[in-house]
């Protein structure tokens, strides 16, 4: 393994444990976006491209700008006397320490762990761009339309009026 690789897996973890541990929802969101860029840039590391690039685009440019953008629409007001980090936040180290652990052993001693150098994949970016485009255009489009009715409805959401006050913008 690369001293790279090893680097952004830390400060993968890092990032994911931060956002388990703060309490702020923002903070959490936005720690949440360096974890989906860590684990893209693991990705790019492993030569796997297209998941890279894809996990960049879905989750920190869509999914993660997204949340943020829906905390802070929705948000109330906090009290700043909380603490930062939530009441059990070392119980919680402990036992992602404790699951980590137990999964790394099982991953190192599992006897599906290839022991040879595997062959590079046939699959290519420009096989899945030429799939998407030519077998499952349909589908693809359909996620589309899915997912712009989505935004559509939390925007009417978002913008709903208040009971309260009439069309002239008064209040009653």
């Amino acid at each position: 393994m690369s001293p790279a690789l090893i680097i952004t897996a830390i400060v993968t973890i890092l990032a994911a444990a931060t956002v388990m541990s703060l309490r702020n929802l923002v903070h959490c969101a936005l720690a949440m976006a360096i974890t989906f860029s860590g684990i893209a840039a693991i990705y790019l590391q492993l030569s796997a491209e297209f998941v890279g690039f894809a996990e960049i685009l879905v989750y920190v440019g869509a999914i993660a700008i997204l949340i943020v953008f829906a905390i802070l629409l929705t948000r109330s007001g906090e009290s700043p006397e909380k603490s930062v980090l939530t009441s059990g936040w070392g119980a919680g180290i402990v036992v992602s320490v404790l699951v980590f652990t137990a999964l790394g052993w099982a991953v190192l001693n599992s006897a599906g762990l290839p022991k040879a150098a595997t062959a590079a994949p046939e699959t290519t970016v420009k096989n899945i761009g030429e799939a998407l485009m030519g077998k499952f255009i349909l589908p693809l489009e359909i996620v589309g339309l899915v997912l712009t009715a989505a935004m559509i409805g939390a925007v009417i959401i978002a913008l709903k009026e208040d009971p309260k006050t009439d069309n002239s913008g008064r209040k009653s």
